[in-house]
């Protein structure tokens, strides 16, 4: 097998949400592991609604998901390559111009549907003669172009779906070309999978459809079709699906929000397969788990409340080498004790600064019984303290005061924090130290 070459290609006109994310997963995890290449290419020949800052973040997104492109490119520098192709399917009587305006054309729809006919478009254009295409465009109508679709059955072995076909004898001749001369999605996609020699196209079931026409065009141009895997599509908890219009789910905003790539891509990656779905923290051993035969045929709910979840057992296994640059940068890095001590206590890493906060102080105590935390103060143990100092200092408290369980520990761990939970107090307390220790205990802020 030839290492592949596939491709992610976004239009440049928001923020991409986590169901495009899944498409670029897949794609560049299955190039990674089968040492191939990832392509990003812009699909941006809609040159009014793309904007630079959108492409901008796009590149940020997939760097900071672990998979950078290996080669960036966008549609709006190969218009040359779009026109030849244009040019080669009109001379072989594969594009044709038609005039009819939208109006017209919804109107015959709409009456196709009232006599129980298929809404498809009639190829009226095909009977027009010279002469008549000449006094419409003297009438100052310009054409749009459509692709002559052969009616035949379309079949393909689809990597997730298994055997595929399309009758393309019930599909309307896609429009491919503009009244002003721009082009829709199609015609760029199938040249750009051509000349860049994309072997796997990988994206989700709602393009199914297309690739029945996009194959008619390949074997138009003389080209052979890549393998495709339509993949099952991502919804939101609540069922619906997800929009970069309004901003579902995007991935600056779960960037923002503190989540960490790995349990993003482990997600979006592993959820609606046979894989049952768990925090994978090397991308590597991500990629060996994609079998596009395990993949549901159903969508698949992205539940934030599960990504949390994976978020969270993520911290909670990271080592403190990985993590301890990003302590810095929030100002909680009290070293490798306190990270080992609170992480199994964390949700995001930026938690980590409000028990930084509660080591270093000043924490307020929260004195419920003065009388019995007098008591523990007298028995606290002289330093130096290590992880086996609260276990004989609440020995000590028990034996003083006959208290025991949550009527023991609970009033310490409000003296100490000022809250009623926390990381376990064994490994705590020695960094936050007899000092301050003995003056919340006392009852001052410290």
């Amino acid at each position: 097998m030839s290492k592949p070459i596939v491709r992610f290609a976004p239009s440049p006109t928001g923020h991409i949400h986590i169901g495009n994310t899944r498409v670029a997963l897949l794609n560049a995890l299955f190039a990674r592991r089968e040492g191939g290449t990832f392509i990003l290419r812009f699909d941006d020949t809609d040159l009014a609604r793309s904007k630079k800052e959108y492409a901008d973040s796009i590149e940020t997104d997939l760097h900071w998901l672990g998979i950078p492109p290996d080669v960036v490119l966008r549609q709006s520098e190969r218009f040359a390559l779009y026109d030849a192709a244009a040019e080669q399917l009109k001379a072989a009587g594969r594009l044709y111009p038609c005039y009819e305006t939208q109006e017209e054309l919804e109107f015959r729809r709409k009456r196709q549907l009232a006599r129980g006919l298929p809404p498809i478009y009639d190829r009226a254009a095909l009977k027009l003669t010279d002469e008549d295409r000449a006094k419409l465009e003297q009438e100052g109508r310009k054409p749009h172009w459509r692709f002559r679709l052969e009616p035949t059955n379309v079949a393909w072995e689809d990597l997730v779906r298994g055997h595929c076909h399309v009758d393309c004898s019930s599909l309307s001749d896609p429009v491919l070309v503009r009244e002003d001369g721009t082009y829709l999605y199609t015609l760029p996609s199938v040249v750009d999978d051509i000349d860049l020699k994309i072997t796997n196209v990988i994206r989700g079931e709602d393009h199914v459809t297309n690739t029945a026409v996009q194959i008619q065009i390949f074997e138009a141009l003389g080209a052979g079709s890549p393998t495709f895997a339509h993949h099952s599509l991502l919804i939101t908890a609540s069922g619906e699906g997800l929009s970069k219009r309004l901003g579902h789910l995007s991935v600056k905003g779960l960037r923002d929000a503190g989540l960490e790539p790995q349990a993003v891509a482990s997600l979006a990656v592993l959820v609606g397969s046979a894989e049952a779905v768990r925090p994978i923290a090397d991308l590597n051993e991500l990629a060996k788990l994609i079998d596009f035969s395990h993949i549901s045929r159903a969508p698949a709910k992205f539940d934030e409340s599960e990504l949390e979840h994976l978020n969270a057992r993520l911290i909670h296994e990271m080592p403190y080498e990985v993590v301890h640059e990003r302590l810095a940068q929030l100002g909680a890095d009290e070293g490798e004790a306190f990270w080992n001590a609170v992480r199994g206590n964390l949700t995001k890493v930026q938690d980590a600064a409000e028990w930084a906060k509660v080591v270093r102080g000043p924490v307020t105590p929260v004195i419920e019984n003065k009388a019995f935390i007098d008591a523990a103060t007298g028995v606290l143990p002289e330093a130096p303290w290590d992880a086996t100092t609260w276990k004989n200092w609440t020995e000590a408290v028990k034996a003083a005061t006959g208290m025991k369980g949550k009527a023991l520990f609970m009033p310490l761990r409000l003296a100490l924090t000022g809250l009623d939970h926390g990381p376990e107090l064994a490994a705590l307390l020695p960094l936050i130290g007899p000092e301050r220790a003995k003056a919340r205990l006392a009852g001052q802020s410290a």
